[in-house]
Order: structure tokens, then C-alpha cells, then sequence
């Protein structure tokens, strides 16, 4: 549904976006995610038809966004930062505004109202945008998008400024537009796109350094595995015997103990080695029983930290195989010893 294939822009001698390629099939919403300054909103502007590129090919449903922009751009929906609401419209006003603007041929009053029922401002239809809530004005945003009942919506930062409820019920609905479009969700709130995206792209410095499913998005960084483990016995020789076990990477006391008689550690094992029975066998040759073991996978935020982040070969800032900063490494294993 949407290709985009070598593209490239510059300003100057500025590369914001280099030969980046990456597709979204029909039906699928996929998370667009990078820091700031990485080329995410000039890539949806390019891909939107807001800016032409240096080099390569955005297109939408086989249209290419530059040889034929007014087709391609029928079958977008697009939801900026800052939706473009005038503020002294009604609603009804305003999204017949869009439908104009758009050039829309379905039946006028009968489109609008479905839209309205899709996403729930129906009952502010007569009101004026600048006496409505943010979560209400991002939901008339979201409604101007899908005048024309485009195949693809592209959306920036649709929950940004929302209080949790508001976050809720905008993640709802774009899960519910999943179902019926192609979505695009460009966002910083990692969580988010955990909840709503079947696949994450990630883009750093204008490439793209990670393009995954959703599931498997750890699988980018590093094969390694985290645990969770409990175990009963002498805290501090159990921390030692971890820290020097073959295999393990990496070993450490987690805070907030409520159990007296065992001990919860974090610990990592070596990529591709699983370390579950050596473990097993040796705390139990000790006399230390593992009384609770527990998976533990990189979160999306530490992928993200990883992916975007270059590791010097020697500074404050370098970061760990555990998403830690390793600056602190020494005065942590003091505390915990």
C-alpha cells in the first residue's frame, strides 16, 4: 500500500533522510519511530506530498506521491502535530470545509455523520472547535483525515498533550482504524506503540536502523537473554557465584525485596547460550534454591536507546549489553556488595 524506495533529501549539504526503503501493506499499522532531528517528519512530509525529495520514490496504492500528487493524495489521511482545526468552525462546519477542500464525491451529509460516529463527536457536531477539550479537537483532527475514507492514514504524534484517559481512547480508535486502513503512527511515547503497532521502524540520523515486528523488535539489538531469578541463600555469594558463572553475562541484586527468605537477581547470559539448567545444576549443588525464574525482555525502550545511541569505544555515555549506562556500573556493584 505505501513504498518508499531509496529516497533521499537534502538541504545543502545537509542529508536529512539517506536512501532510506521501507513498505506498509494493506491493513497493517506500523510504529515510525526515531529522536529528534533523525528525518521522521521529512520523510512524512515527502511521503504526504508537503515536499519533494533529492532522490528515489514515495508511493501510495502504486501512485508515486510526485508524478501524480492529487491521486496519490486521495487515498491519504493525514494527522499533523498540530491538527489543522479552525478554531472559529463548528464542527459541522469544519468537516464540511474538508470535504470540499478534498473534492469529495460520496454523499455529503451521510459520509460526515458516519465519520462522526467512527470517531465519536457526534454529540459536539454543532459546537465550536475552540470551546472543545484537546482530546475532542485531536478527534475532529483524526475525522478531517478520514474525509474521502482514504486507504492510508498517516498519523504524528496523535496523543501528544492528551491526560490518560484522553490517551486511551485515541489508541482505541486507531486500533479500530487498523482494521479498515493502512496507518503510518509516528510517536515518542514507546508504550503506545507497544499497544497499537503490528510492526516498528526505526530511523537514526536519517537511516533506518531497525524494521521489525513489533515482537521481535529485541531481536535488532542482540540475541541475548534476561532473567529474572529468585533464589534462597547468602546474597552476596550467590551475587558472586552469578557474576562468575560461565555463560553469564551479566548479574545484579534487584531493589524493593519483599521476600526475607530469597533474594531476586537480574541476570543476562551470553548470546545464544541458554543458561537455565547449568543454573539449575549448580544452585542446587550449592544448596541454594532457585524458588522463581522469570523471562525478561528488553523493553522497546532499551531497544530504542541501543539502536539510536553509538557507543564510543571509551566514554561517560557508553552504553551496556543491558541498557545500562556503564558509568555507573562500579558504584552499583559496590551498593549491592
Amino acid at each position: 500500500m505505501i513504498e518508499i524506495t531509496n529516497l533521499v533529501k537534502k538541504y545543502g549539504s545537509n542529508v536529512a533522510v539517506n536512501n532510506i526503503s521501507f513498505t506498509v501493506k494493506k491493513g497493517e499499522i506500523v510504529g515510525f519511530l526515531g529522536p529528534n532531528g533523525a528525518g521522521k517528519s521529512t520523510t512524512l512530509n515527502i511521503l504526504t506530498g508537503y515536499l519533494s525529495s533529492t532522490a528515489g520514490n514515495a508511493t501510495i496504492d502504486g501512485i508515486d506521491i510526485l508524478d501524480n500528487p492529487s491521486e496519490a493524495k486521495k487515498r491519504i489521511g493525514f494527522l499533523p502535530e498540530l491538527p489543522p482545526l479552525y478554531l472559529d468552525m463548528t464542527v459541522k462546519e469544519y468537516l464540511g470545509f474538508a470535504y470540499d477542500l478534498k473534492r469529495c464525491k460520496l454523499n455529503k451529509p451521510k459520509h460526515i455523520k458516519e465519520v462522526c460516529e467512527v470517531v465519536k463527536v457526534t454529540d459536539v457536531f454543532n459546537r465550536v472547535i475552540k470551546n472543545l477539550s484537546k482530546g475532542y479537537r485531536q478527534r475532529v483532527g483524526i475525522a478531517q483525515a478520514l474525509i474521502g475514507n482514504p486507504k492510508a492514514l498517516i498519523f504524528d504524534e496523535p496523543t501528544i498533550g492528551l491526560d490518560p484517559k484522553q490517551i486511551i481512547d485515541i489508541r482505541n480508535l486507531i486500533k479500530a482504524l487498523g482494521k479498515e486502513h493502512t496507518i503510518i503512527l509516528s510517536t515518542h511515547i514507546l508504550p503506545e506503540v507497544q499497544a497499537i503497532c503490528d510492526r516498528i521502524v526505526i530511523i537514526n540520523k536519517g537511516e533506518i536502523v531497525a524494521d521489525e515486528k513489533t515482537e521481535d523488535i529485541a531481536k535488532s539489538v542482540i540475541s541475548t537473554r534476561r532473567f529474572n531469578v529468585k533464589i534462597s541463600g547468602p546474597s552476596k555469594d550467590v551475587l558472586d557465584y552469578l557474576r562468575n558463572k560461565e555463560g553469564i553475562l551479566y548479574a545484579e541484586i534487584l531493589r524493593d525485596q519483599r521476600d526475607i527468605e530469597s533474594t531476586s537477581y537480574l541476570i543476562e547470559g551470553q548470546p545464544n547460550v541458554d543458561i537455565r539448567k547449568p543454573l539449575f545444576f549448580g544452585m542446587a549443588e550449592k544448596g541454594w534454591p532457585i524458588v522463581g525464574f522469570e523471562n525478561v525482555g528488553l523493553s522497546l525502550e532499551d531497544v530504542f536507546i541501543k539502536l539510536i545511541t553509538k557507543k564510543p569505544g571509551k566514554g561517560r555515555s557508553q552504553i551496556d549489553s543491558t541498557g545500562k549506562d556503564e558509568k555507573n556500573e562500579d558504584v552499583n556493584q559496590e551498593d549491592q556488595q
